[in-house]
């Protein structure tokens, strides 16, 4: 089938959106009145011209088959990604030819054809670039080592230091935590960034934002706590970890390497795709599943605060690709490489576990990871249920159940998934750890498009 049959649908296109306001925003614009020119190519090209409030029409294009996810340029002023009008134009698209005929992309306007010309015509220098740019052989090895061990060696100071702070607050008792006040975890995680681990410092500051926050906090102080002690021990002993649980405790006190895993091609569903906001940055995290492989891997995105990252997969299609994994035991981290076509829409959806397998999987993951939060699971026949004050995700033809997390519960996403059951039994995709579980995303008993939660 050529990319002009196939159309994304509105939930597709909407999950584009950087937030709330440019998807109210475009799905106004997603109405035939005010756009004339419209097309779209079997290379996955949408163009068209919006009759806005300015002097002249606002001339957009999208490419839907960019190898990093649709690509966007628009005559109007805003710094959005994709812009209102952007995602107008490709609401306007989903609903069919009658709406953005299919042409030939020979056939596009001049001013649409020179921007795919001008994109499609760079994009084999930028790999090339950018693969040379980083490559081993740009550096002097002797160097590089030497910056490695020296960073190697700041990371251990910084470990041992955090030791001792540990070992003052138990024999202070965790009580006086309370009473410490944020600064002076800030002060230890502050250590920790000189230290070149921001890794510990994360978790630093995860120890001060339980500090006195919250009934049961103590207990939940003590846990991390020990989880910090396990972490740095296991960097102070890492030449006696094997080669694979090694390269964890690397990752995970922030030295970060580039994939090393032999490229795997498959076609990859997007499972999920949701935003993590902190303070400097913004993460986007995407859930692929190999439907040949039959694996599930991870895919980061990164972009500055308040600003949504420039990867985008709707949840729903399928992209035939290669992908590379990052090192460390139990990781799931990939980086997407060759790209072999255009996302499309697909039916398939990944096979369910119970809820008590759910949770061994999570048991058995952290063998290899045990600073993990989480693993990504697909739940097949549960029902939601309330279960007092919070809801649960029950077997529907067992007795067993896993909680929801209380970030799953305040959102609205819940509803959704309440509403496509029914009371009746659902597939859910999601993340399930030590706090509970996490839909992301929902699928009807019978065939049907993949709902986003999140």
């Amino acid at each position: 089938m050529t990319q002009q049959g196939v159309r994304w649908t509105t939930d597709q296109v909407l999950a584009l959106a950087p937030d709330a306001t440019s998807r109210k925003a475009g799905s106004k614009l997603g109405s035939a009145g005010p756009w004339s020119e419209t097309g779209s190519s079997a290379e996955g090209a949408v163009w068209g011209m919006y009759r806005g409030s300015g002097s002249g029409p606002y001339r957009t294009v999208v490419d839907v088959a960019d190898a990093s996810g649709p690509a966007y340029t628009c005559g109007c002023p805003s710094r959005k990604s994709p812009c209102k009008h952007a995602l107008g134009l490709l609401l306007l698209w989903s609903g069919g030819e009658g709406s953005v005929p299919a042409r030939a992309e020979a056939q596009a306007p001049d001013w649409a054809e020179r921007w795919l010309a001008a994109r499609r015509g760079r994009a084999p220098e930028d790999r090339g670039a950018g693969a040379g740019g980083s490559g081993a052989g740009s550096t002097d090895p002797e160097a590089a080592r030497r910056r490695a061990e020296r960073r190697a060696e700041r990371i251990t100071a910084g470990a041992t230091e955090l030791e001792q702070r540990l070992a003052d607050l138990l024999r202070s008792g965790l009580a006086t935590a309370g009473q410490t006040g944020y600064g002076l975890w800030e002060e230890a995680a502050a250590r920790m960034v000189d230290a070149q681990a921001p890794g510990l410092a994360a978790r630093v500051r995860e120890l001060g934002a339980l500090a006195g926050c919250g009934p049961g906090w103590p207990v939940r102080l003590l846990e991390e706590c020990a989880l910090l002690h396990l972490l740095d021990q296991g960097w102070l002993h890492r030449e006696q970890l094997p080669a694979a649980l090694a390269a964890t405790v690397r990752t995970r006190v922030g030295l970060t390497r580039p994939p090393d895993g032999p490229p795997l091609r498959d076609d990859w569903l997007v499972l999920a795709q949701y935003d993590v906001s902190e303070p400097k940055l913004t993460t986007r995290r995407i859930w692929l599943h190999g439907v040949a492989s039959g694996r599930t891997a991870l895919v980061l995105s990164y972009g500055p605060a308040g600003r949504a990252p420039d990867l985008h997969l709707p949840v729903g299609l399928s992209l035939d690709a290669e992908v590379s994994a990052y090192p460390g035991a139990g990781q799931r981290r990939v980086a997407v490489g060759e790209h072999f076509g255009p996302p499309v829409p697909t039916a398939v959806r990944p096979a369910g576990v119970t809820t008590a397998e759910a949770a061994a999987r999570y048991g058995s993951a952290l063998r290899d990871d045990p600073w993990l939060e989480s693993v990504p699971v697909t739940l097949d026949g549960v029902v939601p249920t309330p279960d007092g004050a919070s809801w649960q995700l029950a077997d529907a033809d067992g007795d067993t159940a896993l909680p929801l997390t209380p970030s799953a519960t305040a959102r609205p996403g819940l509803w959704r998934l309440v509403a496509l059951s029914g009371g009746g039994p659902v597939t859910v995709f999601g993340e399930c750890g030590h706090r509970g579980f996490t839909p992301l995303t929902a699928w009807p008993p019978a065939l049907g498009e993949a709902v986003p939660l999140c």
